[in-house]
């Protein structure tokens, strides 16, 4: 590969998975909006704006991978950025709040694959330092992503119709499809495909689900998601109305994202050195002492601290997030090897499935106050710190 083609390849992949990042940052300082014009009935289903789209991406999660296996790389990652496109005109037309949720779920379905199977493709045709090259870079775009997406969509609110936001993601997901389609050829020869089988996937989840390390970290990873959709969907409420910081939303959620970027740093720097699950037991019992601190103050201020305090917990919780999220998917992994593909999609759908109950419990219980994103942060960080515990004690000794 070219070093020109090699930069194209790289940014190409940034893009496919800047995707999925764009969907769901750019629509937060705007679901109140959108709420209120296609006539929500309670003021916290706006947040099903945020969990619809999860939805879609858990089973698109489930099946893309494996399909890609069966089809190829490129079919699989052009049919979902088919779907996306079509989920996306179907909310930029909707006229109704259910119409639009149908069109979030069909865009988080088609999102799923260039999210997932754009890594099969840097896995086929990359390795040894290439491929960190390439990672290295997509890790890069997912941390900026998070920083300026919510200020682009504040940004597009003051000038224009929230529509335009989907037109914005709608035009970004036909550039990267016509791009993707003229430019990338395929990676994964038929010789080496292997046809799609949901025994072999249902096997693959049996024994993900029996193996007590595996299963132990895949819990952990929907406990602490849990936590980040609850807050996903109550950010713009939380920060925007109760607290009415108004535009500077977006200014809070880049720092707290920022947060996120740091950990991601440090984590690269010292994992080697310290050991993954050193670092995630410090970050785990970090966030939950935080958050019990957090509970005290929410019980004297009557669930209404002052904001400084706020932001300074959020940012230690993302903190520790950045420290667990890509630790815990590796630890979750490391066991299912010989059956990596399908394992990632299992583990992905389960921990998916989990961290959208739970996020939607924290998001629905919000009555004016940051108590149940706080119980819901320190509640789920006990329930993921009890399943890594569990698992490391049943971990096979050599």
């Amino acid at each position: 590969m070219t070093s020109s083609r090699s930069v194209e390849f790289i940014i190409l992949v940034a893009l496919l998975n800047a995707i999925t990042a764009m969907s769901i940052d750019t629509m937060l300082p705007a679901i109140g909006v959108i709420a209120n014009d296609l006539g929500a009935s309670d003021p916290n289903q706006r947040q099903f704006i945020i969990t619809a789209f999860f939805a879609g991406m858990t089973f698109g999660t489930l099946i893309f991978g494996p399909l890609s296996d069966s089809i190829g790389r490129k079919p699989a990652i052009f049919a979902g950025i088919v779907i996306y496109i079509a989920g996306s005109v179907l909310c930029f037309g909707a006229t109704g709040f259910s119409a639009l949720l149908i069109g979030r779920f069909v865009a988080g379905l088609g999102a799923a694959s260039p999210r997932i199977v754009s890594m099969a493709l840097v896995r086929d045709g990359l390795a040894g330092s290439s491929m960190a090259r390439v990672m290295s870079f997509v890790m890069t775009v997912f941390m900026i992503v998070p920083i300026i997406a919510p200020s682009i969509g504040q940004a597009v609110l003051l000038f224009f119709s929230w529509r335009v936001i989907f037109a914005g993601l709608l035009a970004m997901s036909v550039i990267a499809g016509i791009w993707f389609a003229l430019r990338q050829d395929e990676t994964l020869p038929v010789e080496k495909r292997r046809p799609f089988s949901v025994k072999a996937l249902y096997e693959a989840g049996v024994e993900s689900c029996r193996h007590p390390v595996t299963m132990g970290y895949t819990l952990a990873s929907g406990f602490i998601f849990a936590g980040l959709i609850g807050y996903l969907g109550t950010s713009q409420q939380i920060f925007a109305e109760l607290y009415e910081q108004g535009p500077l939303f977006a200014l809070w959620f880049a720092f707290f994202a920022s947060a996120i970027a740091i950990a991601m740093i440090l984590n690269g720097r010292f994992v080697m050195k310290i050991g993954m699950r050193r670092i995630t037991k410090i970050a785990i019992r970090l966030l939950v002492v935080t958050s019990l601190l957090m509970l005290v103050a929410v019980y004297f201020t009557n669930g209404h601290p002052p904001l400084a305090i706020l932001g300074l917990y959020c940012f230690v919780i993302f903190f520790c997030n950045g420290l667990m999220f890509g630790n815990y998917n590796a630890l979750a992994l490391e066991p299912m090897g010989h059956i990596a593909g399908m394992a990632s999609s299992v583990s992905g759908f389960l921990y998916s499935l989990i961290s959208i109950a739970g996020g939607s419990l924290i998001g629905l219980a919000y009555q004016g106050t940051i108590t149940p994103l706080v119980i819901g942060f320190g509640g789920f960080g006990v329930l993921a710190l009890l399943a890594t515990e569990w698992a490391e004690a049943r971990r096979p000794r050599a």
